[in-house]
């Protein structure tokens, strides 16, 4: 027997579990009836809106003003897709550009993304130093700190680990650096400029003063996200990855998209950052279907024909982010060590589970079938 998703946060008890359980509804139907207008629209935006359509009966958040009015500001308003519905791949990956913050009035005090390359002064003004005050983050490639440049502008310094800069750690750091400074869009996190001598290496991004999704899905901001709020998360990401896979000049694929690496915005808008491991994809001008090259990634996140044949795709990305729809809609991590082992791995339980509902939803019809046999 199938476990229905936990409760988020911890908040539901049993009763309210099995309740929503027996108010949720499955149709098969309904993906099978957008399957035929995936390709006319942008196919992760259709796939977040489906997944969660199918999973609205898990939540029924109440009514509050806090999100009331940001969908309708022009300033977090996602892309319009249909603006690149017509034309050839190559025609709108020429048109991209750097056209959405390409207007001064998107730049944080007419600094123009990208545009900078700091001095080591500058870094240390900015962030006092590399004050313990100033620390918003670390991880496995270095610690990230707020800082504060001239101007105004409140930047997020990557500063790289110094354990005698790894060789990955000098391909990732040239990885980043490259592709943010080629691609700019709502849902990306913006590149100011970067530092590089011997001893540091140095990344100036947007703040983003609102956290990571996954600290959100685990309620360390107090609040319980709502499922609009939830959708429009998944909407952005969708915008995203789709601008990273048909829009810029060359497909990028990010290859590690999951949700500490969506950042959200005072208004609840999604920014995709960290860009370590991202790849430009095969020239399918050329031919090339994949690019063969070493597994990175996330575990959880990790596509499984990638892991297996080192042949990577844009479809590692459209897996990874199925993979954060589920743990959108259910508030799982997408490797659950407590669980029994059937239910360990996110994608693998999200299966089970969803057999599962389309026995229990036919069974009342081979039942009566039988009586009439």
């Amino acid at each position: 027997m199938m476990i229905a998703p936990h409760s988020v946060c911890g908040s539901r008890n049993a009763e309210s579990d099995a309740r929503s359980m027996q108010d949720f509804h499955y149709s098969p139907t309904s993906s099978c009836s957008e399957a035929s207008t995936v390709r006319k629209r942008n196919p992760l935006a259709v796939a977040a809106k489906s997944v969660a359509r199918s999973f609205v009966a898990c939540f029924t958040p109440p009514e509050t003003t806090n999100y009331k009015n940001f969908d309708d500001s022009e300033e977090f308003k996602p892309p319009s897709v249909a603006s690149y519905a017509t034309g050839s791949n190559r025609d709108r990956r020429r048109i991209s550009g750097r056209g959405i913050y390409g207007s001064p009035q998107n730049s944080v005090h007419g600094r123009e993304p990208g545009s900078v390359k700091f001095t080591m002064e500058e870094i240390y003004k900015a962030t006092r130093n590399f004050s313990p005050s100033f620390k918003i983050g670390q991880g496995g490639s270095g610690t990230v700190y707020k800082g504060r440049l001239e101007d105004g502008t409140v930047v997020a310094i990557k500063r790289a680990k110094k354990s005698a800069y790894d060789k990955h750690l000098g391909v990732e750091f040239r990885s980043e650096v490259q592709t943010l400074a080629q691609v700019e869009h709502l849902s990306l996190v913006k590149f100011y400029g970067f530092f590089q001598n011997e001893n540091e290496r140095i990344v100036v991004v947007e703040y983003i003063p609102n956290g990571t999704l996954r600290e959100h899905l685990d309620c360390l901001h107090g609040n319980v996200l709502q499922l609009a709020v939830r959708l429009d998360i998944a909407i952005d990401v969708a915008h995203a990855v789709t601008y990273l896979h048909m829009y810029t000049d060359h497909p990028i694929i990010h290859r590690d998209i999951k949700s500490s690496n969506i950042l959200l915005t005072e208004n609840f808008r999604a920014k995709v950052a960290d860009f370590g491991f991202a790849r430009m994809a095969a020239d399918t001008d050329s031919g090339a279907t994949h690019i063969s090259t070493q597994v990175k990634g996330t575990a959880g996140y990790l596509d499984p024909e990638y892991l297996k044949t080192y042949q990577l795709t844009e479809k590692s990305d459209v897996y990874s982010f199925g993979v954060l729809l589920v743990e959108l809609v259910t508030g799982r991590r997408p490797i659950e060590p407590k669980r029994e082992i059937q239910e360990r791995i996110t994608a693998r339980w999200h299966r089970l589970w969803r057999n599962s509902l389309r026995e229990m939803q036919f069974q009342p019809w081979t039942q009566g079938w039988n009586v009439l046999i």
